[in-house]
């Protein structure tokens, strides 16, 4: 540890001699780990918002039952493209045949209409119909007033509980909206409740909606809408074993014989991650991989910097050896110099990336998470690149016969 200690010292006090010379040796070192560092951090960001966006909708702990399953491909949706519509009637089939591994059934749908209040008014907002078993599923909360009761919603009641943002924009702060009267699309609702504040993802707001019984939904936007069915599993880890049970009471319901397909598609939350990963994973790394060979090309840099080091600095080493320096002894200081070179560079690059991962999350609707595993991982590959690319300068700086160094002027 002494050893090394003293080597590093020797080191930053060679580097320090030629400052100038130093930072344009690691310049290829730091744009390749400001890039890694911000590309990473805003990947991170990205993945926990779509992750956060796509439980917050289905849940964790639910699967849902839509009119199309996945398809990859048109000739895969023209296979499934007259697949009935998921209604009422295949939610109580779930309800009543599904089986012990089923504990609530919800069906939904949703659609976009103005909203007002007296002179406010808010245009394509959100709007979801729900049935009673909503009150079964995570997600629905009342920060202030309540939820819908059951009894209001399987009555077809023309109430609502708003998104912290609508209840925001159509009331401000001086005016409770408890027990006021909106409109949607026309229709009088009266608000019973107002979420708690959920932020956005991606950019896009989760608090500007409004949630209405699903009889209501149905005078506002018609009856014929496929439905989305969302099932809970009475416990998580039987998630499989009760989307099974849903499957068997919709193709009975459905009339399905034997070896007919699915006509209906089932989703969990895994299966939208999945589907996003897939999709993105490739191109995250070769975003990744085209950055890195920026790394390849500073570790050249550096080598070649290393080299003419060695040769600029053979009488001192030459000198070193006469006085009893060892071979270990002039490669560990080589190479500490070369690593010690290489991780400033590091240093400098992950804190540039962190300022410009940051920069953009605030100003843009682009998420970024600063991770310390990719911190580490970036001051580590540029040590990495420090070894591999200060090995061979180090070797010949070890391998000069110290007599014929002393004799070079």
């Amino acid at each position: 540890m002494h050893k090394f200690l003293e080597s590093a010292k020797i080191a930053l006090s060679a580097i320090w001699g030629a400052k100038l010379r130093s930072f344009m040796t690691v310049l290829g070192n730091i744009v390749a780990v400001t890039s890694i560092i911000a590309v990473v951090s805003l990947i991170q960001g990205l993945n926990a918002s779509v992750k956060d966006a796509i439980l917050n909708q289905s849940g964790a702990d639910s699967f849902s039952v839509q009119r199309y399953p996945l398809t990859r491909s048109d000739e895969d949706f023209d296979r499934v493209r007259n697949n009935p519509l998921v209604t009422l009637q295949d939610m109580r089939a779930i309800q009543r045949y599904g089986g012990e591994q089923i504990s609530a059934v919800m069906a939904s749908s949703q659609g976009n209409a103005r909203v007002t209040y007296r002179d406010r008014s808010i245009d394509n907002m959100n709007v979801r119909g729900v049935t009673s078993s909503y009150v079964n599923f995570s997600g629905f909360d009342a920060e202030r007033g309540r939820l819908m009761s059951p009894t209001e919603v399987d009555s077809s009641r023309p109430v609502t509980v708003l998104g912290w943002q609508t209840a925001d924009r159509l009331f401000g702060t001086d005016i409770d909206p408890l027990d006021k009267v909106i409109q949607i699309e026309g229709v009088h609702f009266r608000v019973v409740g107002v979420s708690e504040k959920k932020g956005s993802a991606l950019g896009q707001s989760q608090d500007q909606f409004a949630l209405i019984p699903l009889g209501q939904f149905a005078i506002l936007f018609g009856s014929r809408r496929s439905l989305d069915l969302t099932v809970k599993p009475r416990d998580v880890a039987q998630i499989v074993p009760a989307q099974d049970e849903a499957t068997v009471a919709l193709r009975g319901a459905r009339r399905l014989k034997p070896r007919q397909p699915d006509n209906f598609g089932m989703f969990t939350s895994d299966t939208l991650l999945n589907i996003y990963r897939s999709a993105t994973n490739g191109i995250f790394a070769v975003l990744v991989g085209v950055v890195g060979l920026s790394l390849v090309v500073g570790g050249i840099v550096i080598m070649n910097i290393m080299l003419m080091v060695v040769s600029e600095r053979t009488r001192e080493i030459g000198l070193r050896k006469a006085l009893g320096a060892r071979r270990s002894d002039i490669m560990s200081q080589m190479l500490t110099e070369s690593v010690v070179l290489s991780m400033f560079g590091g240093i400098v690059g992950t804190i540039l990336g962190s300022a410009i991962a940051i920069l953009i999350s605030r100003f843009t609707p682009i998420p970024a998470s600063i991770e310390i595993w990719s911190v580490a991982l970036g001051i580590g590959i540029t040590a990495l690149v420090g070894l591999f690319f200060g090995l061979y300068p180090a070797s010949r700086a070890a391998a000069l016969d110290p007599i014929e160094a002393l004799r070079r002027e």
